[in-house]
């Protein structure tokens, strides 16, 4: 049994050791200590629950709180850094404290995490020649200026305290007990210096916590460096795996740095679930062991915007919205059977009662929701996009905007003028999904299955009009260098490069959704429409909003397709009757009592009806195998 009701931040002020190792063990201030830890990331929870997450950690009987650090949120254009409100990770870090949450800090660079380009700017692959995760001088110098923003937030808030130049606010210490040096190298491993470059990136700016890596078994060797403890990553406990650290470090203590308890889902794929009892099993076996433990996901959250990420092994696969992960928490913060369990393991290892678990928030159904009015895409591009004239394509990093920090996310259109049909072909230069319009009228997709398409003959010169939408960059593995989005290369029409096109940036920003506010051609929607086009409705709300769920309901004849969803201007993410997830999340903080604005971008078919339901629905299950 341990007793560590006294091994919380706020009671020890002033101390001098932090966490250490020792023969096998952690110390923490010279006392044995063990970590059980829970993975949440601030960026994918609504700052309003925080702490109400942060609780529950505590009531299940965790100390020590994971978090990764998304640069490309933090620095969305190359130069401007956004530390502030849902992203205000010093008052997230403090609030870990407040709640006696020790705290590994996990800021990359990259942070995988099922996040656009694992969490690196699209901005970096604006330069043809970059080398993403090595010494290239390139990405070295954009992390340079990135940490040295980061690190002064940062580094105050170390358990150990420090006076550093360039930390000019002097603290007695913080809850960062541990830094991770990047994430998972040993699985990408181009760069033999790159991994020391990134250790003293972290060193120089004044991080002196225990560093660690983290890597899965088969990454293992390959992603260490001097001076940082090797942790694993895993979801099965095969036999021996957690011996075999001993093989790349000598007595030194064992933790598993990400123990999976669910999986996340693919558009087009079922919702992944985990045994529940398999997973508090393993966890028991590997605590037997010895080991500290990490849960990955503690709570998951959500995918919010166009911030998910995507697979990229045999077929291209994007995540959908919910981050849910079948984790010890749901995507909304409740309870699961897996936390009760766990609450049952960990109190019997704990030698001191655990808090009560705090009341999960109710959820509201407030039923049906009218869209009454829409407006076309066609109708918004003359008074609201400006196009970008270009005689070849440009994908959308390369675009100029945003102070040259190019297209992030979101959909491009390209225009160019045809004269007769044939054969379209995009040799496989679309990214990541094409509809394509003559004039209005829907053609077809294209996207890496279907390369080509039959235009049909008509008179005269007509437009040819092409939708592309980023659906998410791959996250993990070796192809990050090659994940430019929109129009990548050529389009052929019968063999014929085509040439001289407008192109209109549809990003969907905050700005650009108020301005749509005020267009004219608003109008009533149809009994059938297809778009693309925007929706709007309003939905009231008498009492103190509560946390819902929109479902969009897909039909045979007709009914929401694939979009994007907005309420009073937030971006709660993209939906797709293909499936597994047919319920996006909304939290109540998001929501104002009286009106709130629903605005939908539907794609192709759309509804008059959007439901708000108290359960979500995040599709038919799997387990994992």
């Amino acid at each position: 049994r341990f007793n560590w009701s006294e091994l919380i931040p706020l009671r020890l002020w002033g101390r001098t050791l932090g966490l250490q190792t020792e023969n096998s063990q952690f110390l923490l201030e010279g006392m044995p200590f063990r970590i059980f830890g829970g993975s949440m990331h601030y960026f994918r929870v609504p700052r309003e629950y925080w702490e109400d997450r942060m609780l529950k950690m505590k009531a299940c009987g965790l100390n020590t709180l994971t978090t990764y650090v998304p640069w490309n949120l933090h620095e969305e254009e190359r130069g401007k850094f956004d530390f502030s409100r849902n992203l205000d990770l010093e008052a997230f870090l403090s609030l870990a404290a407040k709640n006696g949450l020790w705290v590994i800090l996990r800021p990359g660079p990259y942070i995988c995490s099922e996040w656009d380009l694992g969490g690196l700017p699209s901005w970096l692959l604006r330069d043809p020649e970059m080398q993403l995760r090595t010494t290239y001088k390139g990405f070295t110098e954009a992390v340079d200026a990135y940490f040295d923003h980061l690190m002064p937030i940062v580094v105050p808030l170390q358990a150990s305290p420090i006076h550093y130049p360039l930390c000019p606010r002097y603290k007695k210490g913080g809850p960062i007990i541990a830094v991770q040096v990047e994430n998972e190298y040993g699985s990408y491993a181009k760069d033999p210096n790159y991994m020391t470059y990134v250790k003293m990136a972290l060193l120089n700016r004044g991080i002196v916590e225990l560093l660690m890596t983290s890597d899965n078994k088969n990454g293992l060797s390959f992603g260490l460096v001097e001076g940082a403890l090797a942790t694993v990553n895993f979801q099965k406990l095969e036999p021996g795996l957690l011996k075999y650290l001993d093989t790349v470090q000598r007595n030194q203590p064992k933790m598993v740095m990400e123990y999976w308890t669910g999986w996340f889902d693919n558009w087009g794929g079922p919702h992944y679930v985990f045994d529940a009892d398999e997973m508090v099993n393993t966890v028991a076996s590997i605590l037997k062991l010895g080991a500290s433990i990490n849960l990955y996901m503690f709570h998951g959250g959500t995918n919010f915007g166009f911030m998910n990420g995507a697979l990229e092994a045999d077929e291209y696969k994007s995540d959908v919205t919910s981050y849910d992960y079948d984790a010890v928490l749901t995507e909304a913060g409740d309870y699961t059977s897996k936390f009760f369990k766990l609450r049952q393991l960990f109190s019997m290892i704990i030698g001191q009662p655990l808090p009560l678990p705090p009341m999960i928030e109710s959820k509201a159904s407030y039923g049906a929701i009218l869209l009454h009015q829409y407006i076309s895409l066609w109708d918004v591009l003359p008074p609201l996009l400006q196009p970008f004239k270009s005689e070849l394509p440009i994908n959308m990093e390369n675009l100029h905007l945003n102070d040259s920090s190019g297209q992030s996310y979101g959909y491009v259109l390209y225009e160019t003028v045809i004269f007769g049909g044939g054969q379209l072909h995009s040799r496989d230069h679309v990214r990541d999904r094409a509809q394509v319009f003559v004039n209005t009228m829907y053609v077809g997709e294209l996207d890496y299955n279907t390369v080509e398409l039959t235009l049909p003959e008509g008179q005269g010169f007509r437009q040819l009009r092409l939708l592309v939408e980023n659906r998410g960059r791959v996250n993990y593995g070796l192809a990050l260098n090659e994940q430019r989005k929109g129009l990548i290369g050529d389009i052929f029409l019968n063999k014929t490069p085509l040439r001289n096109f407008k192109i209109y940036s549809l990003e969907l920003k905050p700005d650009f959704m108020k301005s749509l506010r005020h267009v004219a051609g608003w109008s009533a929607v149809p009994d059938y429409f297809v778009g693309p086009a925007f929706f709007r409705g309003r939905l009231w709300i008498e009492h103190q909003p509560q946390d819902t769920f929109l479902k969009l309901q897909a039909s045979p004849l007709f009914g929401w397709e694939k979009g994007v969803v907005f309420v009073n201007g937030q971006n709660l993410g993209r939906y797709w009757k293909i499936g597994p997830q047919e319920t996006l999340y909304l939290p109540g903080p998001w929501l104002w009592k009286g009106n709130n604005e629903i605005v939908i971008f539907e794609e192709r078919t759309a509804g008059r009806i959007i439901q708000s339901v108290d359960i979500p629905y995040l599709g038919r299950t799997q387990y994992v195998d």
